[in-house]
């Protein structure tokens, strides 16, 4: 039978795409994931990573397994979660801003559902300025967010610069009018975008608005205009202006805002999971 901590390594490697964050994720050395790794392959006699890229990545054993990896890591959860006296139960709203969905909110919500199979997670992807309304409605009992620099809502996670994205950098020097691609209000990344422009003096235009951020980012790989995002999160097909051709931005701060008289529990245990997925992301940002 396969070992389930060799299989909790390998599954945290394909998630977080490299062997020092996967360590940092599960709390281990990067040693030991590796010989957790090294023995998992010798107990198949396959190899099931590709170290030769930069970013670590599955071969095609590797994804044939990844599938019944995850299933047999939720059923251990599942049966760790019936007989265990302090199983959490319930009900749990998440709120989430869209730039984690294509980012790091899969693996939050992986491992927490692995973790507690018995809680009812019910998410919400929205603008950050959206779901803190929704939160003031009582619609969301948890929110994981971008606040500007200033406000005290929430509990940090971790700070970083917002920058700007485009296709072809070297266009921007041409276009007379900065053509902008944003998210429609009341969001963040759009409003110190214009705040910054107009500060300076440089004129604008909006070529595309979307609340979705895969629609922005087909539309700056299309090379319509500039993109802004926080530099952890660049989109694949972007590239970051340099610096001097436009005004830097300012930085964001990501928080998690728990409503009041949310389950204290199932909150807690949500928040430790997107810490733990979330903590590396100050360091490469």
């Amino acid at each position: 039978m396969l070992d389930l901590v060799q299989l909790r390594s390998f599954v945290a490697l394909e998630q977080m795409g490299s062997f020092t964050l996967a360590a940092e994720k599960l709390s281990l050395g990067q040693s030991t994931v590796s010989q957790h790794i090294q023995r998992l392959e010798a107990s198949l006699g396959r190899t099931l990573v590709d170290r030769d890229t930069h970013r670590v990545s599955l071969t095609a054993d590797g994804q044939a397994l990844l599938a019944h990896a995850r299933s047999m890591l939720a059923i251990d959860g599942e049966v760790r979660a019936l007989f265990a006296e302090s199983s959490l139960r319930g009900r749990l709203r998440l709120g989430v801003s869209e730039d984690f969905v294509m980012s790091r909110l899969p693996a939050v919500l992986e491992d927490f559902v692995r973790a507690h199979p018995s809680v009812d997670l019910e998410l919400t992807v929205a603008l950050s300025g959206v779901l803190y309304q929704m939160q003031d409605n009582g619609e969301i009992d948890l929110v994981l967010a971008k606040r500007r620099l200033g406000d005290l809502r929430g509990e940090l996670v971790y700070r970083e610069p917002l920058v700007w994205l485009a296709r072809d950098p070297e266009r921007i020097k041409r276009d007379k009018v900065l053509p902008l691609i944003a998210f429609p209000p009341p969001s963040i990344t759009r409003s110190v975008a214009l705040e910054v422009l107009d500060r300076h003096r440089l004129p604008w235009r909006i070529v595309c608005t979307c609340g979705s951020l895969s629609g922005l980012t087909a539309a700056a790989r299309a090379g319509m205009g500039v993109l802004v995002q926080p530099r952890s999160m660049v989109p694949s097909g972007l590239k970051e202006i340099p610096a001097g051709l436009l005004p830097p931005l300012e930085d964001v701060e990501f928080v998690l805002v728990p409503s009041k008289g949310v389950d204290r529990k199932l909150s807690a245990a949500l928040s430790v999971e997107i810490l733990a997925n979330l903590r590396t992301l100050q360091g490469q940002s």
